[in-house]
């Protein structure tokens, strides 16, 4: 069971909110599958989606992730409901219908959108007032990328999501997503330059770095998965994604250097860090708008601070204080 408590502070006095964890019902889907990009970066794409008269199952929520990557997201509604297993058996589904997943995302955000699609790391979302110590053990066992996430609600207007959980899986063979194209001109960032970052997989690029790189890249995961114990590293297709419940940093290595993007925003960052770049107009690989190139310890000693701030969820609190 989760111990989260939250307080309402008034006038220096503490007053526990009472939340509420009761069974998952309908309207509380339709809220998150209408927010699924703020609560968790993932794009909605379909709700209650049968996966036909064979396999005869209905899939809760259809997503894809700020990383190109399918998502089935799975709500647990009793105590009884076995979620995890019920949503292992759509996403072998979903792998042997990729097809019919790319006519979706086509069809809602179009082909830019549906020929970046990532197979190599589809996910499994779990949603549920709790999970047993059972569950947590199931997930590290299976070779899936999984989740669990903990909702509470406090009152009508504060939804909480706890990370319970997480698993991650070796990327499997499937093909890399295209590289970036120019968007058409009257498109919403047609003025937007993209870019094209590597075409080899991570590993193999990894692999090839100098003794100088590696040492930098291993202190850097080293670093940023020591910020905390719901720091995720996702290892994808063509980049490594570090995450909570969404990413806040990304990193792509290149011959002869790495490129670490941060969820931050850039003009704040550029004016404290010299080598930072304003990538929010143009595509890379990864996710974030701040592009900082690595190539010394020194260049990760100076660029650690704002990892951190990325980790701790900053950015929107930093737009503000810039506006003000």
């Amino acid at each position: 069971m989760s111990d989260i408590k939250l307080f309402r502070l008034q006038s220096g006095r503490a007053t526990e909110l009472q939340g509420d964890a009761s069974d998952l019902e309908k309207p509380l889907q339709n809220l998150i599958e209408a927010n699924l990009e703020v609560l968790l970066g993932i794009r909605f794409l379909a709700t209650e989606y049968s996966t036909g008269k064979t396999h005869g199952g209905r899939i809760d929520t259809l997503g894809l992730d700020e990383n190109h990557c399918p998502v089935i997201l799975e709500y647990k509604r009793s105590v009884g409901e076995n979620v995890i297993n019920q949503g292992l058996f759509y996403l072998d589904w979903l792998m042997d219908h990729q097809a019919e997943f790319k006519l979706l995302a086509l069809e809602k955000f179009g082909k830019l959108v549906a020929d970046q699609i990532d197979w190599s790391a589809p996910r499994l979302v779990c949603i549920a007032a709790d999970f047993t110590k059972y569950d947590g053990h199931a997930v590290q066992q299976i070779n899936r990328h999984i989740e669990l996430i903990r909702y509470r609600r406090f009152g009508d207007e504060l939804l909480l999501f706890e990370l319970a959980n997480a698993s991650s899986a070796s990327s499997t063979k499937a093909g890399a997503p295209k590289p970036p194209k120019p968007l058409k001109a009257g498109a919403a960032a047609a003025v937007a330059e993209r870019t094209v970052g590597p075409d080899k997989p991570y590993p193999e690029v990894v692999a090839a770095l100098s003794p100088v790189l590696a040492d930098v890249l291993a202190s850097l995961e080293d670093y940023t998965l020591s910020l905390g114990d719901d720091v995720q590293r996702k290892e994808l297709r063509l980049y490594a994604a570090f995450k909570r419940l969404k990413n806040f940093a990304t990193l792509v290595p290149q011959k002869g250097k790495l490129l670490l993007y941060l969820h931050l925003d850039p003009a704040r960052v550029m004016r404290q860090l010299p080598s930072a770049k304003d990538v929010s107009q143009k595509g890379h690989w990864g996710t974030g708008d701040v592009e900082v190139p690595l190539t010394t310890m020194a260049d990760l000693e100076a660029v650690k601070p704002f990892i951190a701030e990325a980790y701790e969820g900053r950015s929107q609190a930093s737009r503000a204080s810039d506006g003000a």
